[in-house]
């Protein structure tokens, strides 16, 4: 699954099984959904930023390092795009082979780099211990801790889907993570997953998402600032706060350009009545999977038990939020009661 919505979809799920298992990160998830989703995708796609500027209307298009040589708005000629920083014009591709790795722990370093990346051993003290700081050092709010539990179900989302953890069991139509699967993937989780079956709100979910704020404890994460906290004391290499004034501007530009992507995500993720009155997809992502319909998508998805592969990954998130909370007491003391809504106020209180 790709992108926002993949990764959304998933965190969803890692917070309903949460919550089912009774965790005690699962009432802050749902006190502090936007941050929680937030995490899930531009707290750790750093690239989330335009790879071109279309020509004809000014509108940034595509995403990040990946090439586009035409605009997807008019068809037009675009130009390249750049993040200024100071006196510099930085590229979506430098963004990318600089933070990527930073973002993600486990996977996707650049060439020279691959020393820093974390072992699968040491993940989750990894992230116990920003969990830990999250609390300590950038609280007393609850919002950072959700943003960085968000962050999590993206590294092992990414992790399981891409092979790095074991666990999902995937075979759509040329294998688990595949440009030609995507379109079937998102197309799936956002109308039968997620408007058909969760009820979601996409439009409402999307827009509190990227309207959400820059979290401090992403640079910390990313040991992109001053080495101190648990984090610092058990994981000494890496760290690099001159590349604190970059980041700031790169999470404000990912902000930025996801509330832009937004509404073209949806239009284009949304179906259409065709003329046989079967649902259709946009045709680009038809033409993607090599011509498929939205029906026979349905098809491959339910043949490739997509639902259970969906189950799985929020089980085994689930699985890891477990064993964070394990590792850090600090988590263990989150207050997980509900409170007592209108209705029961009112029983006990007209008396």
């Amino acid at each position: 699954m790709s992108g926002i919505i993949g990764h959304t979809t998933y965190a969803i799920l890692a917070a309903k099984a949460a919550e089912a298992r009774k965790l005690p990160v699962a009432a802050l998830i749902q006190r502090h959904l936007s941050s929680y989703l937030a995490g899930a995708y531009i707290g750790c796609d750093v690239q989330t930023m335009p790879a071109a500027i279309c020509i004809d209307t000014g509108a940034g298009v595509g995403h990040g390092p990946a090439p586009i040589d035409k605009s997807p708005i008019t068809g037009g000629k675009v130009r390249p795009f750049t993040l200024k920083f100071g006196e510099q014009e930085i590229t979506p591709r430098t963004i990318h082979d600089t933070f990527y790795g930073r973002a993600h722990l486990i996977l996707g370093w650049k060439k020279g780099d691959e020393h820093l990346k974390i072992p699968l051993s040491k993940m989750l003290d990894y992230v116990a211990d920003v969990a830990g700081d999250a609390i300590e050092m950038y609280g007393p709010g609850e919002r950072p801790l959700a943003y960085v539990m968000g962050w999590f179900t993206h590294v092992a989302g990414d992790g399981l889907i891409k092979s790095v953890l074991d666990g999902i069991n995937l075979q759509l139509l040329d294998g688990k993570y595949t440009a030609k699967n995507r379109p079937i993937q998102d197309l799936i989780s956002f109308n039968e997953i997620g408007l058909d079956e969760l009820g979601l709100n996409w439009p409402a979910l999307l827009d509190d998402l990227a309207a959400s704020p820059v979290e401090p404890v992403q640079l910390h994460y990313m040991r992109c600032a001053q080495r101190r906290g648990r984090l610092g004391a058990h994981f000494e290499d890496g760290w690099k706060p001159e590349h604190e004034p970059l980041v700031r501007i790169v999470l404000a530009e990912n902000r930025r350009y996801q509330r832009q992507r937004n509404p073209r995500l949806i239009q284009q993720l949304t179906l259409k009545k065709a003329a046989n009155s079967e649902n259709a997809c946009d045709p680009e992502l038809s033409r993607i999977t090599g011509g498929m319909t939205y029906p026979e998508m349905k098809q491959a998805a339910e043949n490739a038990n997509f639902r259970h592969a969906l189950w799985q990954m929020g089980e085994i998130i689930a699985d890891l939020f477990e064993k964070i909370t394990n590792r850090q007491e600090k988590l263990q003391d989150l207050p997980v009661g509900n409170s007592p809504d209108w209705e029961e106020l009112t029983k006990k209180w007209l008396k």
